[in-house]
């Protein structure tokens, strides 16, 4: 009898456990002393159900320019902004929120108007319309490197993301 008394209190001590572990909340640790919109590093509880978006790539903003051009896409800040609307709105048909959002990948070609260097700068005024307001404060970890091109060459800017479910 004694044994099957230990038994249940170990049972239910595993689900005391459990469910403890399971209401966790996932942890983002901001940069020390910065103010820079990205998670230093992000925490997630065992348990959670992580989801991987797939490259997103920017919408058509101008129908008149010529095909797969810089005119038809627009600029860095503008791709950006078209790849954000496009996760979001993948997000939300999975039942998520751009605060769920824990990692990032971002790929920018270098912009010809630039010389050929990534607009880190219209990617940022893009990235913070949607990360770091007070609308929306979580911050995920991100990498963004420059690479050589993209499917199109109308393409600057590819972003991949990490989500959570909440």
């Amino acid at each position: 009898m004694n044994g099957l008394r230990i038994g249940a209190a170990m049972l239910a001590m595993g689900f005391l456990w459990a469910g403890g572990a399971a209401a966790q909340e996932i942890v983002r640790h901001k940069i020390p002393d910065s103010d820079f919109p990205i998670a230093q590093a992000v925490e997630v509880p065992a348990g959670k159900t992580t989801v991987y978006v797939s490259g997103a790539v920017p919408s058509v903003v101008d129908e008149n320019a010529e095909k797969n051009s810089l005119a038809a896409y627009g600029d860095t800040k503008t791709q950006t902004e078209s790849v954000f609307k496009s996760i979001e709105k993948t997000l939300d048909g999975l039942g998520l929120k751009m605060g769920d959002v824990i990692k990032m990948q971002v790929f920018l070609v270098g912009d010809p108007a630039k010389a050929g260097e990534m607009d880190f700068a219209g990617f940022m005024e893009g990235y913070t319309q949607f990360f770091g307001t007070q609308a929306q404060p979580n911050l995920p970890s991100r990498s963004v490197v420059q690479v050589a091109g993209l499917a199109s060459p109308g393409f600057l800017v590819e972003i991949e993301v990490t989500a959570v479910r909440p």
